[in-house]
């Protein structure tokens, strides 16, 4: 016969190799089960009947007995023997549940005798009086196994205590197991049932080990409080504070802030929860987020739970069904990511949770995203005066500002120079504006005790993939500017980089909006591009020009491109260079929003010594510059320029750069520069041989003439100039130079050959389709006519110019029709149209325009 186990320890139960063997009816099985309870001893025929036929056996009980003994032979084999006066089952020691129960219990292995109990003993069967002095010693074995038990499970607890209900020890065990599931007020319950039964049965009260397991669940039921101190100089946010308020009182709920490192997003979290704590009576948890099932442990134990399942999926169901329970606040600062808060949240309850990262979160769906931007300006100045203290700002508003620019608003970096002032009260708020100026050291200014920015930064910095991390490093060469996403594709030398772009966004390193041209641009917070600029400091020289070189010859094709469709032909040169091909753009648009990153690129092309992109996109950008009256950005590109032009030797291309600043300070009414700038690029043009780089300088020298009244001279050139123009074949050119000529004779009051020269420039500007000269010709032609004609042209030639988006004239066409209007009487119209220029002279820079118009208003 194979291997057989016996089992009473719960239904009766004989197998042989794992299958169950047929034992017959109840009789059998009532001998079965008697020998077994006294196993390897031999039990008399008498006890077998009184077992067997308790209140009154048959005449044939004795061939009865021996039958039944039979049929388990049939079964089991010769197990059964038939002993002198009686039977005997015989079985080795490993073969009954019982006597292997007996064993384990004896050897301490508590949870291995626990595991063999399938319910009562032969619980299948009628008990008889002839096993009780068995059963009674395994059931009180058993109860003793169970009260040393480490656990057991609170079902089988519940169902001892219904066998056995003035065991104090067994209470005291469900009390406990029911607290250190999170099941506190059941668990309080079961206290006060044992209490009822002991004071019934026994007239007693619970024990000591049993009031203490009362006291630990009085003692860790009192609501967790865990939220750190509530900033007393917290200021701002009130719009996030009412809109996260309003959703996490409406439980269950989960709410995420989300915004860059600095910003405050743990502050206000902590702000919010001590805000709306009264809403949450049964306690606040707060932790800082790692490891979820490590977070899991510990929230549970926060909770009283002490009974902590080994696996996450258990954790996690466990931890919503406490919180279902409860109405609890559970504060989750800095997640990195979705997996890690997702079995964080609460299921189902009261309970609400406060998430904040400074990554977007978009998988967490149900929860509400809150975005948390840098404060305003008013709030910022706040924040800085409650720190540093109100006289101090007060005193020094400038400096205040200059402060809070440096930090960019950031809460943080507020934070940090304000404790910094706060512990020097000696210091004025003018040293620490200063040292915050140089961004090379202005992290370190940030600095103060475990407060500093650039550890925030790094946090962030260190959570990028390896390519987001290098496109945020270099980032940092484009300025403090927004920039399209080219850029970056070109700094990492890929034909794309919307992965890495989005990447940076997400982790709120990058800010995007987008132009008026629909192109999507970025913009790096200039206290993460210091930290950038820092991490860039360690790549080889080398490899930052030949990512530079990336992105300028990237400008350089867009801004030929566009440079090439302005609305306006450019009365200047524009370097050889090979156009982009790309699709048709707005010129004008492309520049204004390209401008600054243009100016800010080239600061790094000066630096890196790439002088042949510092002189050409400038002299590519000049056209516009020209157009919208920039004049800010044309002088200090036309600086780096200017260097760069002639470190790389071009006189050609210092010749264009020349003749471009001698323009710019003819606006700005520097004429002896304007002068002696023209008069270099005419040398140079000369020596380069081009022709119509001579007539542009000339028609330059020319005008400096007319404005410091040697008309003959301003003649000579510009007459000088026209025939270079029509031997070259640029109608464009010689238009211009017929209106120089008729401006100068009108300077002359040679009125009738003023308004032949200046009448051909009309006629030839409208021929060949430059709406730009036709329109200055008309602004010219006005002062020789008779006021309501002049009206006209001057009219016409703001609307031409204003169409063309030439800012800079169409505040010259203002200023002469004011001019017209007040000497007309129109004294409204003449002051509206004066004051529109006189913003617009001051805008540009052109102060002898600007002190012109002032004084006609200081007039009226």
């Amino acid at each position: 016969m194979g291997k057989v186990a016996f089992r009473v320890l719960g239904p009766l139960e004989v197998t042989v190799d794992g299958r169950a063997v047929a034992l017959g009816g109840r009789k059998p099985r009532m001998l079965l089960a008697t020998l077994l309870l006294d196993p390897n001893r031999t039990v008399s025929v008498d006890t077998l009947i009184d077992v067997l036929w308790p209140d009154s056996p048959p005449r044939s009980a004795v061939a009865n007995v021996r039958t039944y003994a039979h049929a388990l032979r049939t079964g089991i084999g010769d197990r059964v023997c038939t002993r002198p006066g009686g039977y005997q089952v015989t079985i080795a020691s490993d073969e009954l549940d019982m006597t292997v129960f007996e064993a384990k219990a004896q050897q301490g292995d508590l949870a291995g005798a626990s595991a063999l109990w399938r319910g009562r003993v032969v619980a299948d069967l009628p008990r008889s009086p002839a096993w009780e002095p068995t059963l009674a010693r395994l059931e009180e074995l058993r109860l003793s196994v169970i009260e040393r038990s480490p656990a057991v499970p609170i079902p089988e607890l519940r169902g001892l205590l219904a066998e056995h209900p003035l065991r104090e020890e067994l209470w005291r065990r469900l009390v406990q197991a029911l607290h250190h599931s999170g099941r506190s007020s059941e668990a309080l319950h079961a206290y006060r049932e044992a209490e009822q039964v002991l004071a019934k049965e026994l007239h007693t009260r619970p024990g000591p080990e049993l009031r203490r397991a009362r006291d630990e669940i009085k003692t860790s039921i009192f609501p967790a409080c865990q939220l750190p101190l509530d900033l007393p100089d917290f200021t701002g946010r009130t719009d996030i504070v009412s809109t996260v308020t309003g959703a996490l009182t409406r439980p269950p709920a989960s709410v995420v802030l989300t915004g860059a490192p600095g910003i405050g997003k743990s502050t206000l979290a902590v702000h919010i929860g001590h805000e709306i704590a009264p809403s949450f009576p049964d306690g606040q948890l707060h932790v800082r987020l790692r490891d979820p099932a490590e977070v899991l442990a510990y929230l549970l134990k926060a909770m009283g739970v002490h009974d902590i399942p080994a696996e996450l999926d258990e954790r996690a169901a466990r931890y919503r069904s406490v919180l279902a329970r409860r109405a609890m606040l559970v504060v989750l600062d800095d997640a990195v990511d979705a997996a890690q808060v997702a079995p964080l949240l609460p299921g189902s309850g009261r309970s609400a949770v406060l998430i904040t990262s400074r990554t977007w979160l978009p998988e967490l769906q149900g929860a509400t995203h809150v975005h948390v931007d840098a404060l305003t300006d008013s709030e910022a100045h706040d924040l800085l005066t409650r720190v540093t203290g109100t006289r101090r700002a007060a005193a020094e508003p400038d400096c205040a500002r200059e402060i809070l620019r440096a930090c960019g608003n950031l809460p943080l970096a507020i934070r940090v120079a304000g404790t910094k002032l706060a512990a020097r009260p000696s210091i004025p708020l003018r040293v620490v504006a200063e040292r915050l100026t140089d961004e090379r050291n202005r992290l370190d200014e940030l600095t103060t005790g475990s407060l500093a920015v650039r550890t925030s930064v790094t946090d962030s910095y260190l959570r990028l993939p390896t390519m987001a991390a290098r496109a945020f490093r270099f980032a940092g060469m484009l300025g403090p500017v927004s920039f399209p996403g080219w850029t970056i594709a070109a700094l990492l030398n890929r034909p794309k980089a919307d992965d890495v772009l989005d990447t940076l966004v997400n982790a709120n390193l990058l800010a995007v909006s987008v132009d008026p041209t629909g192109t999507a641009r970025y913009r790096m917070p200039d206290l993460f591009r210091c930290y950038a600029t820092e991490r860039l400091s360690g790549e080889p020289r080398q490899d930052l020009q030949t990512a530079a070189r990336r992105v300028l010859d990237g400008y350089l094709a867009l801004a030929t491109h566009a440079a090439a469709r302005m609305p306006v032909p450019f009365f200047g040169i524009l370097p050889r260079h090979e156009p982009s091909t790309s699709t048709e753009v707005d010129a004008m648009a492309w520049f204004d929003a390209e401008v600054p990153s243009i100016t800010a690129i080239l600061e790094v092309a000066a630096e890196l010594g790439l002088h042949k992109y510092a002189w050409r996109i400038p002299a590519m950008t000049a056209p516009y510059f020209d157009l919208r009256g920039n004049h800010r950005d044309w002088r200090r590109s036309h600086e780096i320029a200017l260097s760069g032009v002639r470190q790389e030797g071009d006189r050609h291309g210092e010749a264009i750069i020349l003749r471009n600043q001698s323009q710019l300070a003819l606006y700005q009414d520097q004429y002896p520069e304007a002068e002696t700038a023209a008069g270099e690029s005419l040398r140079l043009f000369t020596e380069t041989e081009d022709d119509t780089g001579v007539g542009i300088a000339l028609a330059g020298i020319g005008t400096t003439a007319r404005i410091r009244g040697d008309h003959q001279d301003a003649l000579r050139q510009h007459r000088r100039a026209l025939r270079l123009f029509v031997r070259a074949e640029k109608p464009h050119f010689e238009a211009a130079a017929r209106i120089a000529v008729g401006t100068t004779l009108l300077a002359q009051q040679r009125l009738p050959a003023a308004e032949r020269w200046l009448t051909g420039a009309r006629e030839l500007a409208a021929r060949i389709g430059d709406r730009h000269r036709e329109a200055h010709a008309l602004q010219r032609l006005a002062g020789l006519r008779e006021p309501a004609h002049a009206l006209r042209h001057l009219t016409e030639a703001t609307y031409m110019f204003h169409s063309m988006g030439d800012d800079h004239c169409v505040a010259y066409a203002r200023q002469h029709t004011g001019e017209l209007l007040l000497r007309t009487g129109d004294r409204a119209r003449a002051r509206k149209l004066l004051s529109e220029s006189l913003a617009a002279h001051r805008r540009t820079g052109d102060h002898r325009s600007a002190d012109a118009v002032s004084q006609l208003l200081d007039g009226l």
